[in-house]
Protein backbone atom coordinates (compact mmCIF):
# COMPACT_ATOMS: atom_id res chain seq x y z
CA UNK A 1 0.00 0.00 0.00
CA UNK A 2 1.39 3.78 -1.00
CA UNK A 3 2.09 5.92 2.20
CA UNK A 4 1.22 9.40 1.95
CA UNK A 5 2.41 12.47 3.64
CA UNK A 6 1.58 16.01 3.93
CA UNK A 7 3.05 18.83 2.18
CA UNK A 8 3.17 22.48 3.16
CA UNK A 9 2.90 26.04 1.16
CA UNK A 10 1.69 27.54 -2.32
CA UNK A 11 4.85 26.80 -4.25
CA UNK A 12 4.58 23.03 -3.50
CA UNK A 13 0.89 22.04 -3.94
CA UNK A 14 0.89 24.50 -7.11
CA UNK A 15 3.37 22.78 -8.61
CA UNK A 16 1.95 19.32 -7.89
CA UNK A 17 -1.76 21.08 -9.18
CA UNK A 18 0.63 21.54 -12.43
CA UNK A 19 2.58 18.39 -13.09
CA UNK A 20 0.98 15.78 -11.44
CA UNK A 21 -2.66 16.50 -9.41
CA UNK A 22 -3.60 12.82 -9.21
CA UNK A 23 -0.89 11.95 -6.39
CA UNK A 24 -2.90 14.76 -4.32
CA UNK A 25 -5.87 12.92 -1.61
CA UNK A 26 -6.89 16.56 -0.46
CA UNK A 27 -5.94 20.10 0.52
CA UNK A 28 -6.76 21.52 3.98
CA UNK A 29 -7.05 25.58 3.58
CA UNK A 30 -7.31 27.94 6.57
CA UNK A 31 -10.33 29.16 7.31
CA UNK A 32 -11.47 32.87 6.70
CA UNK A 33 -8.83 32.95 3.75
CA UNK A 34 -10.12 34.94 0.78
CA UNK A 35 -6.73 36.40 -1.36
CA UNK A 36 -6.71 35.76 -4.45
CA UNK A 37 -4.07 33.26 -4.24
CA UNK A 38 -6.60 30.91 -2.27
CA UNK A 39 -9.67 31.56 -4.96
CA UNK A 40 -7.22 30.42 -7.45
CA UNK A 41 -6.28 27.12 -6.05
CA UNK A 42 -9.76 26.42 -4.63
CA UNK A 43 -10.77 26.69 -8.37
CA UNK A 44 -8.26 24.48 -9.70
CA UNK A 45 -9.10 21.97 -7.13
CA UNK A 46 -12.77 22.14 -8.12
CA UNK A 47 -11.93 21.65 -11.44
CA UNK A 48 -10.12 18.71 -11.02
CA UNK A 49 -12.60 17.49 -8.64
CA UNK A 50 -9.55 17.16 -6.34
CA UNK A 51 -11.53 17.37 -2.56
CA UNK A 52 -10.30 19.96 -0.62
CA UNK A 53 -11.85 21.28 2.97
CA UNK A 54 -10.89 24.19 5.34
CA UNK A 55 -9.39 24.10 8.92
CA UNK A 56 -8.85 26.67 11.95
CA UNK A 57 -4.80 27.94 11.58
CA UNK A 58 -4.46 25.50 15.17
CA UNK A 59 -5.20 22.58 13.29
CA UNK A 60 -3.04 22.96 10.02
CA UNK A 61 -0.03 24.35 12.64
CA UNK A 62 -0.78 20.55 14.75
CA UNK A 63 0.06 18.80 10.99
CA UNK A 64 2.70 20.79 9.83
CA UNK A 65 4.46 20.13 12.83
CA UNK A 66 6.44 23.66 12.90
CA UNK A 67 6.98 23.93 8.85
CA UNK A 68 5.41 26.83 7.55
CA UNK A 69 2.49 25.98 5.46
CA UNK A 70 1.07 29.25 4.55
CA UNK A 71 -2.31 28.31 5.62
CA UNK A 72 -2.42 25.49 3.14
CA UNK A 73 -1.72 21.87 3.38
CA UNK A 74 -1.93 19.15 1.12
CA UNK A 75 -2.21 15.19 1.71
CA UNK A 76 -0.05 13.58 -1.00
CA UNK A 77 0.49 9.90 -1.98
CA UNK A 78 3.79 9.05 -2.82
CA UNK A 79 4.67 6.37 -5.65
CA UNK A 80 5.95 3.13 -4.70
CA UNK A 81 9.64 2.53 -4.39
CA UNK A 82 10.75 0.12 -6.40
CA UNK A 83 12.67 -3.18 -6.03
CA UNK A 84 15.94 -4.29 -8.01
CA UNK A 85 13.63 -7.14 -9.27
CA UNK A 86 11.53 -4.41 -10.27
CA UNK A 87 15.06 -2.44 -11.76
CA UNK A 88 15.86 -5.24 -13.73
CA UNK A 89 12.95 -6.12 -15.72
CA UNK A 90 11.82 -2.56 -16.29
CA UNK A 91 15.70 -2.32 -18.01
CA UNK A 92 14.87 -5.27 -20.31
CA UNK A 93 12.11 -2.78 -21.57
CA UNK A 94 14.09 0.76 -21.07
CA UNK A 95 14.05 3.44 -24.18
CA UNK A 96 16.71 3.24 -26.86
CA UNK A 97 19.36 5.58 -25.02
CA UNK A 98 18.32 5.62 -21.48
CA UNK A 99 19.95 8.03 -18.96
CA UNK A 100 20.47 6.63 -15.41
CA UNK A 101 20.94 8.17 -12.33
CA UNK A 102 22.36 6.43 -9.32
CA UNK A 103 22.83 7.92 -5.62
CA UNK A 104 25.17 6.34 -3.74
CA UNK A 105 24.48 7.19 0.22
CA UNK A 106 22.52 10.57 0.04
CA UNK A 107 21.88 11.17 3.53
CA UNK A 108 20.15 15.04 3.16
CA UNK A 109 16.68 15.23 1.91
CA UNK A 110 17.45 18.35 0.71
CA UNK A 111 20.53 17.39 -1.72
CA UNK A 112 18.42 14.59 -2.59
CA UNK A 113 15.46 15.73 -3.48
CA UNK A 114 17.08 18.32 -5.63
CA UNK A 115 19.24 15.79 -7.32
CA UNK A 116 15.41 14.01 -8.15
CA UNK A 117 14.64 17.35 -9.44
CA UNK A 118 17.22 18.00 -11.80
CA UNK A 119 16.94 13.73 -12.78
CA UNK A 120 13.39 15.06 -13.67
CA UNK A 121 14.13 17.88 -15.67
CA UNK A 122 17.28 16.29 -17.92
CA UNK A 123 15.11 12.96 -18.64
CA UNK A 124 16.32 10.31 -16.61
CA UNK A 125 14.45 7.35 -16.72
CA UNK A 126 15.65 5.55 -13.69
CA UNK A 127 16.86 6.45 -10.30
CA UNK A 128 18.56 3.76 -8.19
CA UNK A 129 18.97 4.82 -4.23
CA UNK A 130 21.02 2.44 -2.11
CA UNK A 131 18.08 1.19 0.64
CA UNK A 132 20.35 1.63 3.65
CA UNK A 133 22.13 4.84 4.15
CA UNK A 134 19.93 6.97 2.16
CA UNK A 135 17.71 9.69 3.07
CA UNK A 136 13.98 8.29 3.43
CA UNK A 137 11.77 9.59 1.15
CA UNK A 138 9.69 12.08 3.27
CA UNK A 139 7.66 15.45 2.63
CA UNK A 140 11.13 17.74 2.95
CA UNK A 141 12.60 15.48 -0.43
CA UNK A 142 9.37 15.97 -1.58
CA UNK A 143 9.12 19.59 -1.38
CA UNK A 144 12.68 19.96 -2.66
CA UNK A 145 11.96 17.96 -5.70
CA UNK A 146 9.03 20.48 -6.62
CA UNK A 147 6.82 16.92 -6.46
CA UNK A 148 9.73 15.23 -9.32
CA UNK A 149 9.50 12.11 -7.20
CA UNK A 150 5.60 11.38 -8.51
CA UNK A 151 7.28 11.92 -11.80
CA UNK A 152 10.02 9.54 -11.80
CA UNK A 153 10.77 5.77 -11.76
CA UNK A 154 12.80 5.42 -8.13
CA UNK A 155 14.07 1.73 -7.50
CA UNK A 156 15.32 1.08 -3.32
CA UNK A 157 18.07 -1.51 -3.98
CA UNK A 158 19.92 -3.67 -0.86
CA UNK A 159 23.17 -4.26 -2.92
CA UNK A 160 23.93 -1.05 -5.19
CA UNK A 161 27.34 -3.06 -6.20
CA UNK A 162 25.71 -6.16 -7.42
CA UNK A 163 22.93 -3.61 -8.96
CA UNK A 164 25.59 -1.98 -10.97
CA UNK A 165 26.66 -4.81 -12.61
CA UNK A 166 23.57 -6.23 -13.54
CA UNK A 167 22.75 -2.60 -15.58
CA UNK A 168 25.89 -3.10 -17.01
CA UNK A 169 25.30 -6.55 -18.05
CA UNK A 170 22.48 -4.90 -20.11
CA UNK A 171 24.71 -2.61 -21.80
CA UNK A 172 25.10 0.06 -19.95
CA UNK A 173 27.81 1.89 -19.30
CA UNK A 174 28.24 3.75 -15.38
CA UNK A 175 30.26 6.61 -14.77
CA UNK A 176 31.15 7.68 -11.30
CA UNK A 177 31.80 11.46 -10.37
CA UNK A 178 34.76 11.38 -8.36
CA UNK A 179 36.68 14.74 -7.50
CA UNK A 180 40.67 13.07 -7.54
CA UNK A 181 40.08 11.36 -11.21
CA UNK A 182 42.05 12.67 -13.84
CA UNK A 183 39.05 12.29 -16.75
CA UNK A 184 37.04 15.47 -16.99
CA UNK A 185 33.57 14.95 -17.49
CA UNK A 186 33.32 16.94 -20.66
CA UNK A 187 35.89 14.98 -22.27
CA UNK A 188 33.55 11.53 -21.82
CA UNK A 189 31.14 10.71 -23.90
CA UNK A 190 27.51 11.03 -22.15
CA UNK A 191 25.11 10.23 -25.41
CA UNK A 192 25.57 6.41 -25.58
CA UNK A 193 23.00 4.28 -23.06
CA UNK A 194 24.53 6.00 -18.98
CA UNK A 195 24.21 5.68 -15.98
CA UNK A 196 25.71 8.11 -13.65
CA UNK A 197 26.74 7.63 -10.07
CA UNK A 198 26.90 10.46 -7.62
CA UNK A 199 28.02 10.11 -4.24
CA UNK A 200 27.54 11.57 -0.23
CA UNK A 201 28.42 14.74 0.68
CA UNK A 202 31.50 15.10 1.49
CA UNK A 203 33.21 11.93 1.22
CA UNK A 204 31.62 10.92 -2.25
CA UNK A 205 31.45 7.63 -4.09
CA UNK A 206 31.81 4.81 -1.65
CA UNK A 207 35.25 2.34 -2.10
CA UNK A 208 33.55 -0.82 -3.27
CA UNK A 209 31.37 1.16 -5.77
CA UNK A 210 33.54 2.91 -7.22
CA UNK A 211 35.72 0.08 -8.37
CA UNK A 212 32.36 -1.58 -9.41
CA UNK A 213 32.39 1.92 -11.84
CA UNK A 214 33.23 1.57 -15.70
CA UNK A 215 34.85 4.54 -15.52
CA UNK A 216 35.80 7.88 -12.94
CA UNK A 217 35.25 11.31 -14.32
CA UNK A 218 35.67 14.75 -12.40
CA UNK A 219 33.91 18.05 -13.12
CA UNK A 220 37.01 20.59 -13.04
CA UNK A 221 36.77 23.79 -11.43
CA UNK A 222 38.37 27.21 -10.37
CA UNK A 223 39.00 28.75 -7.52
CA UNK A 224 39.80 27.44 -4.14
CA UNK A 225 36.47 24.96 -3.60
CA UNK A 226 37.44 21.74 -3.14
CA UNK A 227 34.18 20.34 -4.19
CA UNK A 228 30.72 20.89 -5.10
CA UNK A 229 27.30 20.31 -3.43
CA UNK A 230 26.22 16.98 -4.49
CA UNK A 231 22.62 18.48 -5.80
CA UNK A 232 24.77 21.36 -8.08
CA UNK A 233 27.22 18.60 -9.29
CA UNK A 234 24.51 16.08 -10.16
CA UNK A 235 22.80 18.44 -12.37
CA UNK A 236 26.08 19.26 -13.91
CA UNK A 237 26.53 15.77 -14.98
CA UNK A 238 23.10 15.19 -16.19
CA UNK A 239 22.83 17.68 -18.25
CA UNK A 240 25.94 17.37 -19.53
CA UNK A 241 24.57 14.34 -20.78
CA UNK A 242 21.67 15.71 -22.11
CA UNK A 243 23.69 18.28 -23.90
CA UNK A 244 25.58 15.38 -25.83
CA UNK A 245 22.72 13.67 -26.93
CA UNK A 246 20.79 16.76 -28.38
CA UNK A 247 23.55 17.76 -30.45
CA UNK A 248 24.69 14.29 -31.32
Amino acid sequence: MSKSIYIYGFHSIESLLNTNPESILKVYIQNGRKDIRVIKINDTLSDLKIPFSGLDKNELDRIAKGEVHQGVISEVILPPLLTEDALLSSIEKLPTNPLILILDSIQDPRNLGACLRSANAAGVSHVIINKDGSAPINALVHKTSAGAINSLQIFHVTNLSRTIKSIQEKGIWVIGLDGDSSSKIYDVKLSDPTAIVMGTEGKGIRQLIKKTCDQLVTIPMSGNIESLNVSVATGIALFESKRQRESS
